[in-house]
């Protein structure tokens, strides 16, 4: 199971930190990704963490302004976004994908979350 939480209203130039808490897997051998979806677009790939050996993957966008991390204990998964802007604004999902690789493409993960909704609005 994946369960987004952290979504909300935050003003253009505000941060957030969203979680993904998993259970119910061995996360030691899956990569979990971070995508996000706006009304009207595909879901698109943000980042993503190799649970095993913690390393990151961000699409270009994502680049300084997002940062991925995992608290092992908590089986946990973190998005800390900052700098926010009104076109960061979707539903985020968390991901799992077999393996130790990342895709930017979401038909390679098979089992998502719910999601968590980020409006970024003045």
């Amino acid at each position: 199971q994946l369960v987004e939480s952290g979504g909300d209203l935050v003003q253009p130039g505000g941060s957030l930190r969203l979680s993904c808490a998993v259970s119910g897997f061995p996360l030691d051998y899956y990569t979990i990704g971070w995508f996000r979806q706006a009304p009207g677009n595909e879901r698109e790939f943000v980042a993503a963490i190799s649970w095993s050996g913690g390393t990151t993957y961000y699409t270009d966008s994502a680049k300084g302004r997002v940062t991925i991390s995992r608290d092992n204990a908590k089986n946990t998964m973190y998005l800390q976004m900052n700098s926010l802007k009104p076109e960061d604004t979707a539903v985020y999902y968390c991901a799992r994908r077999k393996g130790y690789s990342h895709s930017i493409y979401a038909y390679d993960y098979d089992y998502w979350g719910q999601g968590t909704q980020v409006t970024v609005s003045s």
